[in-house]
């Protein structure tokens, strides 16, 4: 069973950086996709995009897309978030999930497994 763990949230200012970190502890991260979700205050969990098993191919939402980049560590059991240029509507609790299949999901419904998430906020 996959157990995951984000970590690299924090505070940071508008058009700063962030890198987010999801950790496997059981090492069998290799055989799921994955994907990234963040839930703003009063708003429903959103997908921010995902990452095939192998890491080919990512998919990622207009909202973030240009400024974000999913990438993964098989050998390090652990999925990036690299996000840049950020702005305050991208504050929010991010999680880190992971799906039993090929290719990446966008929607919650998909994944099977979830961290705990990490707390991101952007002040302006």
């Amino acid at each position: 069973q996959v157990q995951l763990v984000e970590s690299g949230g924090g505070l940071v200012q508008a058009g700063g950086s962030l890198r987010l970190s999801c950790a496997d502890s059981r090492r069998t991260f290799a055989h799921y996709a994955m994907g990234w979700f963040r839930q703003a205050p009063g708003k429903e969990r959103e997908v921010v995009g995902s990452i095939s098993r192998g890491g080919g191919t990512t998919l990622y939402v207009d909202a973030v897309k240009g400024r974000v980049t999913i990438s993964r560590d098989d050998a390090k059991n652990t999925m990036y978030l690299q996000m840049n240029s950020l702005k305050p509507e991208d504050t929010a609790v991010y999680y880190c999930a992971a799906r039993s299949a090929y290719d990446g999901g966008r929607t919650r419904e998909e994944y099977d497994y979830w961290g705990q998430g990490t707390q991101v906020t952007v002040s302006s």
